[in-house]
């Protein structure tokens, strides 16, 4: 059993890596979950992203506080969330304080644009991996189109994209296991 002390410490790690948000985490958060500490497969990672994106807050926190949930019951998902944000919380509050002096000098611009590029880069891989394991059929590439020129054609909300999706899936999932 994982100790509450290694779910936050874990966490924290992960968090301190935080830049650029919850969907530049993916990658990070795969590998250390998934691949060095095995506490959640590759599908229950991809389903925990998907409900993480579903649910209100960050991807990253809500998959962590899934993953807690999973391993330590109701204390292993506030560790594992308290532990994820930590690092982020005490980095905040130190450039809070900093952040307004120096904003305008020119080595501080250049590092956010480096960041900045990097965040890209890594939210590119996250979508080359949820890519990977999301198109495994016809009907999964079907549901991209359409959800794909329907965001870029409507101002719809998200959430209909994904009731959408959701919805899309079962139906095309049932004609298909009835044509069998």
């Amino acid at each position: 059993m994982v100790s509450l002390f290694t779910l936050f410490i874990t966490f924290a790690k992960i968090g301190l890596m935080m830049f650029g948000g919850g969907y530049a985490m993916l990658p990070i958060l795969q590998r250390e979950i998934v691949e060095d500490k095995r506490w959640a497969t590759e599908e229950e990672m991809n389903d925990y992203f998907a409900i993480g994106q579903c649910t209100p807050g960050i991807i990253a926190v809500n998959t962590a506080t899934f993953i807690g949930q999973k391993q330590r019951g109701i204390w292993g998902g506030i560790f594992a969330t308290l532990g994820v944000v930590f690092p982020s919380l005490v980095i905040i509050t130190i450039l809070a304080g900093l952040i307004h002096n120096f904003a305008d000098l020119p080595i501080v611009k250049n590092a956010f644009a480096g960041i900045r590029v990097c965040v890209c880069v890594l939210i590119f891989n996250a979508i080359g991996k949820l890519w990977r394991s999301a198109m495994i059929d016809r009907f999964a590439l079907l549901i991209f189109c359409l959800v794909f020129f329907a965001a870029l054609a409507t101002d719809f909300s998200p959430v209909w994209f994904i009731l959408f999706a959701a919805l899309a899936g079962v139906v095309l999932k049932n004609m298909g296991e009835v044509k069998k």
